[in-house]
């Protein structure tokens, strides 16, 4: 009775966060916790850090079934990605061993030729950013960001990603 209990309680805690646009991250490619989506008034830009959700291409199916990525309420069934926009459309992005971005290194963005599990995974080969995509990254070195993926479409943007109780293992 007490768990059954205690488990309805979280149901109803997990229902109205979600709601109320919260969402717990449990992953490392942003600090572990509580965060909030918060409505973007303005155009995003490169550095913001936001809630996104992926395209439901073959793709994406292929890294949620590797385990990248979790189940959730997106479109596909995938959970929203929290990264940092690091370049919008018209900016131009090369891959080597890292990212460089309009010629500039982007820090923490080493290129891995295969994952966690040794298998491969292929880099996105650069280019321009198109109009109406993001270029997503993390810091996380292990990260599944747009250094394989590529960029997204920005008609995935949930907002703004704010911390509310976070903590960086």
């Amino acid at each position: 009775m007490l768990l059954s209990t205690l488990l309805m309680a979280v149901a109803s805690v997990g229902t109205i966060a979600t709601v109320g646009g919260y969402r717990l991250n449990l992953t490392p490619s942003e600090p572990l916790g509580l965060w909030r989506i918060e409505k973007l008034d303005r155009p995003v830009k490169a550095g913001d850090i936001v809630f996104i959700c992926s395209p439901a291409t073959a793709p994406f199916e292929e890294a949620r079934l590797r385990g990248y990525l979790r189940r959730g309420l997106c479109a596909g069934g995938f959970a929203p990605l929290i990264k940092t926009v690091a370049a919008i459309p018209g900016q131009h992005v090369e891959i080597t061993d890292h990212v460089a971005i309009d010629g500039r290194s982007l820090a923490a963005s080493a290129v891995r030729k295969t994952d966690g599990e040794g298998r491969t995974i292929a880099p996105y080969p650069g280019g321009n950013v198109p109009s109406g995509h993001l270029y997503l990254h993390s810091f996380f070195a292990s990260s599944y960001d747009s250094r394989y993926f590529g960029p997204v479409p920005d008609s995935g943007l949930l907002g703004l990603a704010r911390q509310v109780l976070t903590f960086d293992p």
